[in-house]
C-alpha cells in the first residue's frame, strides 16, 4: 500500500517532466498499462520504452495532477495534459489513472479518456 508521501513523490516526478524515470522508480518489473480498451503492455522495460517513445514525438509535455485518492492499494488520479507535437500541433486531455500498487510500486495501471475529446 503507498502512502500519501510516496504517492505525492510519484506524482512530483511526473508533473516535472520525468514520465520515463517515473516509471523507472515507480513500477514493478512485472507492471502493466492500459489505455482504454487497447491492448495492455507488460512489464517495466517495455513501458519505459514505449513512454520514450511517445515523448520522442514531443516538443513538450505539461502534465498537471488535478485530485489523487489513496484507497488501500488502489489509487486514482486525476490528470490533465498538454501535449506539443514536433510539428507544433497541441493536444489537450483529461485523464483518469486507475492504478493498483504492490507495497509502495505500481503493478497494474488502466488509463480512461475520451480518445474523441483529445482536441488539437
Amino acid at each position: 500500500m503507498p502512502s500519501r508521501a510516496r504517492l505525492d513523490e510519484f506524482i512530483a516526478v511526473v508533473e516535472g517532466g520525468d514520465h520515463a524515470g517515473a516509471i523507472e522508480r515507480y513500477y514493478t518489473e512485472d507492471a502493466t498499462m492500459q489505455e482504454n480498451a487497447a491492448p495492455q503492455r507488460a512489464g517495466r522495460d517495455v513501458l519505459v520504452a514505449h513512454e520514450r517513445a511517445a515523448l520522442a514525438r514531443m516538443s513538450e509535455v505539461y502534465s498537471k495532477c488535478v485530485s489523487s485518492v489513496v484507497e488501500g492499494d488502489r489509487v486514482a488520479i486525476h490528470w490533465n495534459f498538454v501535449l506539443t507535437e514536433k510539428s507544433g500541433v497541441v493536444r489537450r486531455f483529461d485523464e483518469i489513472a486507475w492504478q493498483e500498487w504492490r507495497g509502495d510500486k505500481i503493478f497494474r495501471e488502466r488509463f480512461f479518456y475520451d480518445p474523441t475529446k483529445v482536441s488539437g
